[in-house]
């Protein structure tokens, strides 16, 4: 494998169902957390039903006593404000909520969708991973932050997530919760583990202490722990069952499995994986994709969900270029069948074969759009595509790779265009696209946000009150919107981005919309 999916970011990596979905308390784009530690809220709830999860830690005498339940503030004065990418790399101004109130951007980065065009997608991540002044009725109380973290999730970067929970230094159980799951996911566990015991202030729940206790092998208190909690009616007859069953499986082999919970969380993934009835990841979230990218797990499914997070634009391409070159397909059809073409092409570039990259190139092209994984495949080819002399459809397809990647300038100058749609999209990678005839109704839309910007009512107002990054965010809805079949959007989005400094991105986006058909 050329760049193995452990490669990437390795960092303070550590998750609660909704936790502080109250009406005064931040907002949460997931429901799929783990209770991993209990909180004040939840051992109250816990005292009231007679069946949650939640426990008092055990002492390291192995008993069940209570013990108070604590939680720290955030560090620092605005915690809201703590980004991974500062404002001269982002491109975005270091007042990018201006005069927005939490809630309110709370409200839009939960809501907004999670199919973006690539180039918008990718704006939208830098968004919550920026490092910006926090609004200005913040207080210190980090509510943004908890926001931007569960949106993270919710997209599938949890590398991103991680290291935005490391930046910003928080011990909170809430946090925690997301750090906790965040390192199940990720095979981070024994980490995990070590943080929940290096806090003395949290208190891990019955199935995350079993399951820390079981990782030490200290099965002996991991079994007291669930005989004690089962008389004191703090889980039911089913946690009961999975618990032991995950200390001692043979105990139970022939004996039907609880039936998985709904929904399902990190922490029931991994134990119902331990006891050899694991989960499947379709139909799950796409953070889940991530414990796929193991090599504990079969190649066909690592690169399924290398393929899910790569399109969603969480984890670099080189992982599903590893993996796709990793070995020989072990059969054909389906993701075999891009496996085989992605290689053949892969051995092609890197021979440096004109022939067999023109026999190859148009093969693994259908085969990308088949999979929406075209930007991915520019991302990694474009440039090596302009070094090689093609002729007819597989010159027309590196011209498009090139203009998808990094490299579009270099390939628009290097084309000769042959017809107004190629002349279009030369405009519009040179950024001149406002003197060129567009070539239908879409390059028409486009063609007049760059020629006389005229932004939606919504997002004109909120850039003149201030609220540039709340106007950005209705940039690329209204785009997605004209993705829909609303043309009207695309002009208003690609006018809002270009007014407010993100032309570049603007032209990105525009060249996706005219190569990668996403239309409704």
């Amino acid at each position: 494998m050329r760049t193995s999916a452990a490669g990437l970011i390795s960092l303070l990596i550590l998750g609660d169902p909704a936790a502080g979905q109250d009406a005064g308390g931040p907002l949460s784009a997931i429901d799929w957390l783990s209770q991993s530690v209990a909180t004040p809220a939840t051992a109250a709830a816990a005292a009231g039903t007679g069946v949650a999860i939640d426990e008092p830690p055990v002492t390291e005498a192995g008993g069940a006593l209570p013990a108070a339940v604590t939680t720290s503030s955030l560090d620092g004065p605005s915690p809201d404000g703590v980004g991974l990418i500062a404002s001269a790399v982002s491109g975005l101004p270091k007042d990018l909520w201006g005069n927005g109130l939490t809630r309110e951007i709370a409200e839009r980065l939960v809501t907004h969708p999670d199919d973006d065009l690539p180039a918008l997608r990718q704006l939208f991540l830098t968004i919550l991973l920026a490092e910006v002044a926090a609004p200005v009725d913040a207080g210190g109380r980090g509510e943004l932050l908890q926001t931007r973290i569960d949106k993270l999730l919710a997209l599938g970067a949890l590398e991103q997530a991680a290291a935005l929970i490391e930046a910003a230094g928080a011990t909170t159980p809430d946090l925690f919760r997301r750090a906790f799951d965040v390192a199940l996911l990720t095979g981070a566990e024994d980490r995990a583990c070590q943080s929940m015991a290096n806090a003395p202030h949290l208190a891990p729940t019955v199935p995350a202490r079993i399951f820390c206790l079981a990782r030490s092998g200290d099965w002996d208190t991991a079994a007291l722990t669930i005989r004690t909690s089962r008389a004191l009616n703090q889980i039911s007859a089913d946690q009961e069952t999975l618990l032991s069953r995950f200390l001692d499986p043979d105990l139970f082999e022939g004996e039907p499995v609880p039936p998985a919970p709904s929904p399902v969380t990190p922490l029931d993934w991994m134990i119902y994986a331990a006891i050899g009835e694991p989960l499947p990841t379709e139909g799950l979230p796409i953070a889940f994709s991530y414990a796929e990218l193991s090599p504990r797990v079969g190649w066909k499914s690592q690169i399924e969900a290398a393929e899910r997070l790569t399109r969603a634009g969480t984890i670099p391409p080189n992982v599903i270029l590893g993996l796709y070159t990793e070995r020989e397909p072990a059969a054909s059809g389906g993701v075999w069948d891009r496996v085989a073409t992605f290689q053949a092409f892969d051995a092609a570039i890197t021979a440096g074969d004109g022939a067999r990259v023109a026999a190859t190139l148009p093969a693994v092209w259908a085969k990308m759009q088949e999979a929406e994984l075209e930007v991915p495949f520019a991302t990694l080819f474009g440039k090596a595509l302009q070094d090689v002399t093609l002729t007819g459809e597989a010159a027309a397809i590196a011209f498009r790779v090139g203009l998808l990647s990094p490299y579009s300038e270099m390939a628009a100058k290097r084309h000769k265009p042959g017809n107004p749609e190629d002349a279009f999209l030369v405009a519009l990678a040179v950024g001149d696209a406002r003197n060129v005839v567009p070539p239908d109704s879409l390059g028409r839309a486009i063609s007049a946000a760059f020629r006389a910007p005229t932004p939606s009512v919504e997002a004109q107002a909120l850039l003149e009150g201030n609220r540039k990054g709340e106007a950005i965010i209705v940039a690329i809805d209204n785009i997605a919107r004209g993705v829909q079949g609303d043309l009207r959007g695309v002009t208003e989005g690609l006018s809002l981005l270009s007014l407010a400094g993100l032309e570049g991105v603007a032209r990105r986006a525009a060249l996706e919309l005219m190569i990668l058909e996403r239309r409704g």
